[in-house]
């Protein structure tokens, strides 16, 4: 009894949840660090331009990147997450940008990417700083020009896709090497 009359005194006030539309980004707290994040969110929601977000693993980089899409003009549109780091290289193109039938053998029906699934949306691409340098130099093709082109495919498809994307490597470093 004793414990349990002490108990409410004793429990942490709830934390408050960020972003202010009320969407559910699953970030919460109010310490000041947080209430940074929050505005940090709130100001490059609404700014067109891709996002690197760094942090350690475990951080929550994925959470900001979805609070980034609720709070933005693509809201309404797809969000698509893909762990570049998890995905073998030699399957990574085509998994980000599709592929034709007949592009190498198993491809027997042509399959769209997550640049086409996130058309109109966005894509946020995790661990990027452990993407192989050559799907790195395509992705900066399709930054540059806003167009993929799938393996085996002749022309290129337009995509409007704002790019999230985050990792745990200290890239400058990783530049410097």
């Amino acid at each position: 009894a004793l414990v349990e009359k002490a108990l409410p005194a004793t429990q942490p006030e709830p934390e408050t949840e960020a972003p202010s539309s009320g969407s559910d980004t699953g970030l919460v707290g109010h310490s000041p660090a947080m209430r940074e994040l929050f505005r940090q969110i709130g100001r490059m929601a609404q700014v067109p331009l891709s996002v690197l977000i760094t942090g350690e693993t475990g951080t929550g980089k994925e959470l900001v990147a979805r609070a980034l899409h609720q709070e933005s003009p693509r809201a309404g549109k797809p969000f698509v997450a893909l762990n570049t780091a998890a995905i073998p290289d030699e399957l990574l193109e085509s998994e980000l940008f599709g592929h034709e039938a007949g592009a190498f053998t198993g491809a027997s029906a042509r399959r769209i990417g997550r640049f086409e699934q996130a058309q109109g949306g966005t894509l946020f691409l995790d661990e990027i700083g452990d993407m192989p340098m050559d799907a790195q130099t395509r992705l900066l093709r399709v930054l540059s020009d806003g167009e993929i082109h799938p393996v085996g495919a002749h022309t290129g498809i337009r995509v409007n896709v704002r790019i999230l994307a985050a990792t745990h490597q200290d890239l400058t470093a990783l530049v410097r090497a």
